[in-house]
């Protein structure tokens, strides 16, 4: 079975700067164990020592979370696509008072 699989730009450097890979396999899993047999750095990017996803990393099997589907066992067919991406985090750093009383002293009195 082959699967389309698209990396981010953020693990393409364990891709050799490829952007989409065909794998086989028959779930998620199969596919990363397929990703990583052409590309061994890609492991320690995606999957914690126990093979499991990190817990930052998000896949979607045809834009469906795997995680509300069987997780890394979701199965996936011949044609299917796959994305692999890291989980997006950010923030101004502050509270929400600290951003709150900020946002409220810059208003007009």
């Amino acid at each position: 079975m082959t699967v389309t699989v698209k990396i981010p730009t953020v693990l393409r450097k364990h891709t050799d700067g490829n952007a989409t890979i065909e794998a086989s396999g028959a779930s998620v899993k199969e596919l990363i164990q397929d990703i990583v047999r052409q590309y061994p750095d890609f492991k320690e990017r995606v999957l914690s020592d126990d093979d499991q996803l990190h817990r930052f990393i998000n896949v979607y099997a045809n834009d469906e979370d795997v995680r509300y589907l069987d997780g890394i066992d979701t199965k996936v067919s011949d044609g299917d696509t796959v994305a692999i991406l890291p989980a997006v985090a950010g923030g101004s750093g502050g509270s929400a008072n600290e951003v709150s009383e900020t946002n409220r002293s810059d208003r007009p009195a």
